[in-house]
């Protein structure tokens, strides 16, 4: 599907002068390269796929349409993410150090701007997320050697040459010479239409005059490419921003919605294997929608079972979803989830709450109850326990005096 999108809008953009063909091809190129980038880059460089020994598709091989190199990726998600999901100070998503997202984070002024530069960071999020891949704590504390920062600092003026040229240049360019050969073609004769070019077309007609007539047919061919150029660039862009809004959109839904519980470090000193799990299903949020939904978020709408799971192919996370909430009604955990709608809302009101100094943590869903199915009452993990756990260490979660549940495992025999 991602392939047949890609070549059909490129196709679709050789004609982008015509606003319905701008259209088609600016949806058909978001679309592809939204499924390039969740459905497929994410999950192929989280190693879901290596199991088939495929040379091509494997995460040691694989590299993806972003400014982001696969390498520093890797590292900065795959291990740092994932294996210190949530915990203030370690997990460098929480925020991408840029923004307040946690009332426990100190407030700065310079949040005040972060509404602001929340806009920014939706519009160029590929280039947002391969800055913060750089780690800055690390570059600031000596972690980081010269030589390293200076291979990730090519790594990413590389890759963010090859975008450029490949979405800026080169393509608008084939676009600009087929329209100008068109153009050409049409005006010579081949193509007759009662406008202005038929002028043109009788001066090309003339014998002797073959000085003027590629003169006429520059001038043409100059136009007719310069406008398409520049209406391909246009679309080029266009599907950028919207593939980079959909990823911030959905990234965010999964990790800041106020259903999430975040930690800090003395909190998880001896966390054991369990209790990694059990911070992995609570530090993260899922987002109800249909099959199609799931397939362009790359199933990240299970975001969920994805952290319990991340090397686990992304199409079984919607398999393992029941046995997962069976667990969580089981251990009295709460199963957060809820529409695209609800989840996208509660992360800006926090962004631009958090903006502001103070700010607490917002109640956190009750157990889950999965009742008779999904349409029982809390099925989605949403709903808030109207007599909770007391607060403290024996309460209802790590640094939470809000509504919320237990989040610790049960004592051992």
């Amino acid at each position: 599907m991602h392939r047949r999108l890609l070549v059909m809008s490129r196709v679709e953009l050789l004609a982008s002068r015509s606003k319905l063909a701008w259209l088609f091809g600016t949806g058909s190129l978001s679309l592809a390269k939204i499924l390039e980038n969740m459905e497929i880059g994410h999950n192929v460089l989280h190693g879901q796929w290596d199991w088939m020994n495929d040379p091509y598709i494997n995460s040691s091989t694989w590299d993806w349409d972003t400014a982001s190199t696969a390498e520093a990726w890797k590292h900065s998600h795959n291990y740092v993410h994932h294996t210190y999901t949530n915990i203030r100070g370690k997990d460098k998503d929480l925020g991408y150090e840029i923004m307040r997202i946690d009332p426990h984070q100190k407030w700065h002024p310079v949040y005040l701007a972060q509404p602001f530069y929340n806009l920014l960071l939706m519009a160029f999020f590929e280039w947002g997320v391969a800055v913060h891949d750089l780690d800055f704590d690390a570059i600031r504390s000596g972690e980081k050697s010269k030589a390293q920062i200076k291979r990730e600092l090519k790594g990413i003026r590389t890759k963010g040459r090859a975008q450029i040229v490949k979405d800026y240049v080169a393509w608008p360019l084939i676009s600009a010479l087929a329209a100008a050969a068109f153009d050409v073609a049409r005006s010579s004769g081949k193509l007759g239409q009662r406008s202005g070019r038929a002028r043109l077309v009788a001066r090309l007609r003339r014998r002797g005059r073959g000085r003027r007539a590629l003169e006429d047919a520059a001038r043409l061919a100059l136009a007719s490419g310069s406008r398409t150029y520049r209406t391909t660039v246009a679309a080029n862009a266009t599907a950028n921003v919207v593939r980079n809004v959909w990823s911030y959109a959905i990234i965010f839904c999964g990790h800041f919605p106020d259903q999430t519980y975040t930690f800090n470090e003395e909190e998880v000193a001896d966390e054991s294997r369990g209790a990694w799990y059990v911070r992995q299903m609570v530090g993260a949020a899922n987002i109800e929608g249909s099959a199609l939904f799931h397939v362009i978020s790359g199933n990240l709408g299970y975001q969920v079972e994805h952290h319990l799971f991340p090397d686990m192919p992304s199409t079984r996370y919607a398999e393992i979803a029941p046995r997962v909430k069976e667990i969580c009604e089981r251990y009295g955990l709460p199963y957060n989830s809820g529409p695209f709608g609800q989840q996208l809302g509660m992360v800006q009101r926090t962004i631009l709450r958090l903006a502001f100094p103070g700010g607490r943590p917002r109640p956190k869903p009750g157990p889950y109850r999965g009742g008779d199915g999904d349409s029982a009452p809390h099925a989605n993990g949403d709903g808030r326990v109207a007599d909770p756990e007391p607060a403290g260490p024996h309460g209802s979660g790590p640094e939470q005096p809000d509504d919320g549940v237990r989040v610790s495992l049960p004592g051992r025999d």
